[in-house]
């Protein structure tokens, strides 16, 4: 039988984003898109990839999250993980592009932290009985 045919409660519903927490967000991403755009389609170089790959998603976050939904805050926590380790990888390897890894890695965490404040203010905020 499932938790919810059990007459169990399923707990409280996600907790809404602040609206700190929402700007930060929605100015990372559209931040992140800048960052890749003028990282890989300014030179010309790898044009397509680096539209379809690293430019279109966060910028179409950005839109799903200035229309405050929840599922774009969960995919652009999700996919900062990937620019977490873009970022990583390139500081590590490749001394020209170090400056746009670090900014990229700032950038991730802070995608990261901002969509994930609120699951973590309604899990670390509850009182134990």
């Amino acid at each position: 039988m499932s938790a919810a045919g059990s007459g169990a409660d399923p707990g409280p519903a996600p907790a809404a984003p602040s609206p700190r927490a929402h700007w930060v967000l929605l100015g990372c991403l559209i931040a992140l898109s800048t960052l890749f755009a003028v990282w890989y389609l300014l030179p010309g170089q790898h044009w397509i990839a680096g539209l379809s790959v690293f430019v279109l998603p966060p910028a179409l976050l950005a839109v799903g999250v200035a229309l405050r939904s929840r599922l774009a805050a969960y995919w652009a926590g999700v996919l900062a993980l990937f620019w977490f380790c873009h970022g990583v990888m390139l500081a590590w390897s490749s001394p020209d592009e170090r400056l746009y890894a670090w900014i990229e890695l700032i950038l991730a965490l802070a995608v990261i932290f901002s969509a994930n404040l609120a699951g973590m203010k309604a899990r670390l905020g509850r009182k134990r009985s």
